[in-house]
């Protein structure tokens, strides 16, 4: 009795059509053999957990800080003016008269809360997630010493391993914090050979970029289309 095949580490024949010179269809064939798998959990290092780096988000805090004092400023001045037996401003007799005479329901008054509460909102998820995306936290091999490597960076060596595999034509690997996706095409050798050498070596490429977690890793290999 014959061993059933794993879906993810076989190759699959796709069909695919190609337009002929005359106008027809002709039918062909295009193979594709892909893997993917998610890396072991390592053991922590002497030098401490790596956590994502936080963005210091200089422009939201210089404007929200800026429209709160000069809001702040505005009424305390007013107010002063009122108790030193002035009258109050225009726009906040206006603003008065005109928030008594509207109803809880009025379009502008929910309109206005909802303003209120989507920036609120968008505060605090600035205030509470760390940001920095694009910057993937590497391993703290020493006390009080942080490092990271840009996701842009560690696609490009990814690449530059992948097109070193014999059989690889060109590569394309989309960097992410938890996986990297890599899509190679291969003219020549079995697509199965081509995507066990690939698996090899970026294995031990994204073990060599030392991050703190290591991303999965997905691989497509096939065939480029043929040209009519």
């Amino acid at each position: 009795m014959s061993e059933p095949q794993d879906p993810e580490n076989s190759t699959q024949r796709l069909p695919t059509v190609e337009q002929g010179r005359d106008g027809g269809v002709i039918a062909m064939d295009q193979s594709s053999s892909g893997s993917s798998y998610e890396p072991a959990a390592g053991p922590e290092r002497q030098g401490g957990r790596a956590g994502r780096f936080w963005a210091q988000r200089r422009i939201p805090a210089v404007l929200v800080a800026l429209v709160v004092l000069g809001g702040a400023g505005i009424l305390l001045y007013d107010i002063a003016a009122v108790r030193a037996g002035h009258p109050a401003m225009q726009w906040r007799r206006t603003v008065a008269d005109d928030l008594a005479s509207r109803h809880l329901d009025d379009v502008w008054v929910l309109a206005g809360s909802a303003l209120a509460a989507a920036l609120g909102l968008w505060l605090l998820l600035l205030a509470l997630t760390p940001g920095l995306r694009g910057l993937l936290p590497m391993r703290r091999g020493h006390e009080g010493v942080r490092a990271g490597l840009d996701r842009k960076a560690a696609a490009l060596v990814l690449r530059d391993r992948a097109v070193e595999v014999a059989g690889v034509q060109s590569v394309r690997v989309k960097m992410k914090r938890r996986k990297a996706a890599v899509r190679a095409l291969s003219h020549f050798r079995e697509l199965d050979d081509v995507r066990a050498d690939l698996d090899t070596v970026l294995g031990r490429a994204v073990h060599d970029l030392g991050l703190s977690r290591e991303p999965g890793l997905s691989v497509r290999v096939r065939r480029p289309a043929k040209k009519g």
